[in-house]
């Protein structure tokens, strides 16, 4: 007697318990792929935006006039929300300068201004990576247990049987595989996006640490030829 083993027959047939398995990994399957979409189109535009904006940085254009253009944007993110952060702390402290001692405050707070704009960030880049991360490492679990449960449900179905062939548990085990296989095919792009991900964020962020300290720098030589102007004056 021939069993139909095509794939839909045995999806269709395998066990509920098994067909959630398989809902339940499909799901998992597409969510991932739709935060693999999303952060390579968020990074990708970090990565413009980054590019873009160092240009014009190191092109010499006067900082209050490129601080004056960002400021007018709807939405600022990446280098420009870094630079944004420190520049107006720096512009907020410049004012006091008559006192000694706010040269050293104004760059403080420029430096700190700009870490929690890189922390920001940060947070904004590392997001829905976590579910990344859960995809790949529990779905092969799962489904591994839809194929001890598919495969314990064939054998269950044995013990009334006077024969055992592998023509009766065959259709238990396939099904029972495919759970295996959709577990495999949630999990292995998860993580191969997990860890690309995780590599380009990283070498954005170092960016973002090294741009702001030739910020601080540049910043702090203004305010020091400014409180010398002063002195002379």
């Amino acid at each position: 007697m021939s069993v139909d083993l095509s794939l839909y027959r045995l999806i269709l047939d395998a066990s509920l318990i098994v067909q959630l398995v398989m809902l339940i990994l499909v799901l998992a399957s597409v969510f991932s792929w739709m935060i693999i979409v999303l952060k390579w189109r968020v990074l990708r535009e970090a990565r413009r935006v980054a590019d873009e904006f160092e240009e014009r940085f190191w092109s010499g254009v006067d900082l209050t006039h490129l601080y004056d253009g960002i400021r007018r944007k709807t939405e600022v993110s990446g280098l420009e929300h870094v630079f944004a952060a420190g520049f107006k702390e720096f512009l907020r402290g410049r004012k006091q300068l008559r006192d000694p001692t706010v040269g050293v405050l104004v760059t403080g707070g420029t430096e700190r201004s700009m870490r929690v704009a890189i922390s920001r960030e940060g947070d904004g880049l590392e997001s829905y990576l976590n579910a990344l991360a859960t995809v790949g490492s529990t779905s092969p679990y799962i489904g591994l247990f839809g194929t001890v449960w598919g495969i314990m449900h064939a054998f269950m179905g044995l013990s009334g049987a006077q024969q055992a062939t592998l023509a009766m548990v065959a259709p238990g085990i396939a099904e029972a595989l495919i759970a295996t296989a959709l577990g495999l095919f949630a999990a292995i792009p998860a993580v191969i996006a997990y860890n690309s991900f995780s590599s380009d964020i990283d070498r954005l962020m170092a960016r973002y640490d090294n741009f702001s300290e030739e910020l601080a720098t540049l910043l702090q030589r203004q305010m020091g030829g400014r409180e010398r102007d002063e002195v002379e004056a």
